[in-house]
């Protein structure tokens, strides 16, 4: 089944503007195009759009992810190094979340001060104090 740029637009949540540029920028190949020059997009490429929306939304940089994309063209011989590629992302990303638990933490303790709570949330057990100073 094929698609057009504006069922792909809504399906992946991407514009259309940012469809043709993951196109120019090498991260999707150039889609069939019909009759009359319209894009036309496949499941796979809408596959492929949907992980890189993920990839990108958790951080994933554009070169990297064009590196994936020309992986993954390249076929199965390239599977260990899109595992890897993959498993570093992975760990950037747990790296990021317990910085962000880290920084809720602080703010649920910032709350807790400001209704007269005062008591340290679960989620700060064991982090440094933070600036206890009432404003």
């Amino acid at each position: 089944m094929e698609h057009t740029i504006a069922e792909v637009a809504e399906q992946t949540g991407l514009t259309a503007h940012t469809l043709r540029y993951y196109e120019r920028a090498g991260l999707l190949d150039p889609p069939e195009r019909d009759w009359n020059g319209h894009r036309r997009y496949s499941e796979r490429d809408v596959s492929m759009l949907q992980l890189l929306t993920r990839l990108r939304a958790t951080g994933m940089t554009i070169a990297e992810m064009r590196r994936y994309a020309e992986l993954c063209r390249v076929g199965p011989a390239t599977f260990d190094e899109r595992r890897e590629l993959l498993e570093e992302h992975r760990r950037q990303v747990k790296q990021k979340i317990a910085e962000l638990q880290t920084d809720l933490a602080l703010i649920e303790y910032k709350i807790s001060v400001y209704t007269g709570v005062e008591e340290v949330p679960a989620a700060m057990v064991g982090l440094p104090a933070p600036d206890l100073a009432r404003p």
